[in-house]
């Protein structure tokens, strides 16, 4: 059994840092291994992406794509999710199985703006759901399975049946 005052790190664990800047003996003195003059042997200079005054590469690059800030950031979870939670007893299917359920079983982390049921797997279970939306082979599977799904998401109304 080892003893306080024994332990030390594993050999080569730890190395010492180079201290540069003190005499020529140490190897790393007069320039600190830096070379010689120019505006990166000074002090303070920071060159990333910086080509010289020609307009860096990635300000020539095109643009792409487009980041919506109202998409909903949906928890994507599959249907083999869900029995496996049930099987090892931490979903109860007898009562409404909702995004706090779900995160109280462990089967997702956080709720985010909703959750969205994909298909993969199958339902053995009958199950009452309430989520933000799910894929057609999730309804399909969860209704064979004598379940019932309940989408939050709201319904957009089309302009060509608003104007009718």
């Amino acid at each position: 059994m080892t003893k306080l005052n024994e332990i030390r790190d594993n050999p080569g664990a730890h190395t010492k840092r180079m201290r540069v800047g003190r005499g020529p003996g140490s190897g790393k003195g007069k320039t600190s291994g830096r070379g010689v003059k120019g505006q990166k042997s000074r002090t303070g200079v920071a060159l990333n992406g910086f080509e010289g005054g020609q307009m860096p590469l990635h300000m020539r690059m095109p643009k792409r794509g487009f980041n919506n800030p109202f998409a909903k950031k949906l928890v994507e979870v599959n249907l083999w999710r869900i029995a496996d939670a049930i099987e090892a007893g931490k979903l109860d299917a007898k009562k409404p199985v909702d995004a706090e359920a779900l995160k109280a079983a462990g089967v997702i982390r956080r709720a985010r703006d909703g959750v969205r049921l994909l298909g993969e797997g199958e339902m053995k279970t009958k199950l009452v759901l309430t989520v933000h939306s799910a894929s057609a082979s999730a309804k399909a599977a969860i209704e064979k399975a004598g379940g019932e799904i309940t989408e939050t998401r709201p319904v957009r109304a089309v302009k060509a049946e608003a104007e009718a």
